[in-house]
């Protein structure tokens, strides 16, 4: 671990030459890349320098005791060698984290995709609410949350609706939600009042840049259309909305939530990148997932993830057995416990693999 430690103290040190190095500095693409990768192990530096520091005091306060103190000298010595110690400790357990390979897509934005599955209308209804958790969640992170395409039913719901998530480091909280959602509640329609379950699906995929997947023009065919509203009704005259669809892949994808046809194209693309994206990696991870433990949320997205128990105002996350009795809250957008209990599991699972 600590020749690994030193490696990347070494790598920082270097980039900090390159950063300064005139070529590099009128290099934009590799100034970004450098200043990326520099970002990315500053905190492992940080720690690592401050556990050596930490070491070294508990080296000297060691030496310290075989010198002649007096009674009260000693005592603080000892003192000081036992919060040293626990201080060691911490630093190594947050180094082991630290050298946890980093995913890639972290830092991105998100693409999100919510849609009614079980239930009709009251499955729409609950895609709305968990619309709705994210946007608020997004919003106390400091994030900015842009719908790109929507179909809104009559009764306030969404049977699908696909919105961004801008915001640094979005896709490292967020990536846990792919899944199916679970409701359990009494329908404002049911006048029996007998409980109903309905479900949502979820799909939180990384924003992709151009640089990581190609996409060709000749690949994609593109179709407008005029956009509707809500039980069909023509939002406007104009052939704004419009349809790409990937011809090697399949992938299709709309987009009709701005008048503006180009703006439509240019969201669509986000959406249509994103998926193709997503496509190429879970298919070249599916052999490294079956030879290793398998982490949280790299599921299949039919799985049913977690269940919002109205009646009893629970949530359930079923993967790592937790269980909140915090439902209004968590509807509200306050998912950070939950998030940090999975992101703590991920971890474990990735050391664990690790050591193997």
């Amino acid at each position: 671990m600590f020749d690994r430690l030193q490696a990347v103290e070494d790598r920082y040190d270097r980039l900090n030459e390159l950063l300064s190095d005139p070529e590099i500095v009128n290099d934009p693409k590799k100034l970004r890349e450098y200043s990326k990768e520099q970002s990315g192990i500053q905190e492992t530096v940080q720690v690592y320098r401050e556990y050596k520091e930490a070491r070294a005091q508990f080296k000297d306060a060691k030496a310290m005791l075989e010198e002649k103190l007096d009674a009260e000298m000693r005592e603080m010595v000892k003192e000081e060698i036992s919060e040293l110690e626990e201080r060691i400790e911490e630093f190594e357990a947050r180094l082991k984290i630290l050298l946890i390979p980093k995913d890639p897509n972290d830092d991105k934005n998100v693409i999100f995709e919510i849609r009614g599955a079980a239930g009709g209308d009251e499955a729409a209804l609950f895609a709305g609410n968990l619309y709705r958790m994210y946007s608020r969640f997004a919003e106390m992170q400091g994030w900015k949350t842009e719908i790109i395409d929507a179909a809104p039913t009559g009764l306030g719901g969404y049977k699908e609706i696909i919105f961004m998530v801008n915001g640094n480091g979005a896709f490292s909280k967020l990536k846990y939600e792919n899944g199916a959602h679970r409701v359990q509640r009494v329908p404002e329609t049911e006048s029996g009042g007998r409980i109903h379950t309905s479900t949502a699906t979820v799909a939180c995929l990384p924003e992709a840049e151009e640089v990581e997947v190609e996409i060709h023009d000749k690949d994609v065919r593109v179709d407008t259309f005029a956009s509707s509203g809500p039980g069909g009704q023509s939002v406007n005259t104009t052939m704004s909305a419009v349809r790409l669809t990937h011809i090697p892949t399949g992938t299709v994808v709309s987009c009709q939530d701005e008048k503006s046809q180009i703006k439509n194209k240019e969201k669509a693309m986000k959406v249509l990148r994103a998926r193709v994206y997503d496509k190429f990696q879970r298919e070249a991870q599916a052999e490294y997932d079956a030879q290793r433990k398998s982490a949280v949320g790299s599921g299949d997205r039919s799985e049913r993830i977690r269940t919002y128990n109205y009646p009893q105002n629970r949530v359930t996350d079923h993967r790592i057995g937790l269980t909140i009795q915090k439902l209004d809250q968590i509807l509200e957008g306050k998912l950070d416990e939950i998030i940090e209990a999975l992101i703590m599991e991920d971890q474990s699972k990735k050391l664990e693999s690790m050591q193997d």
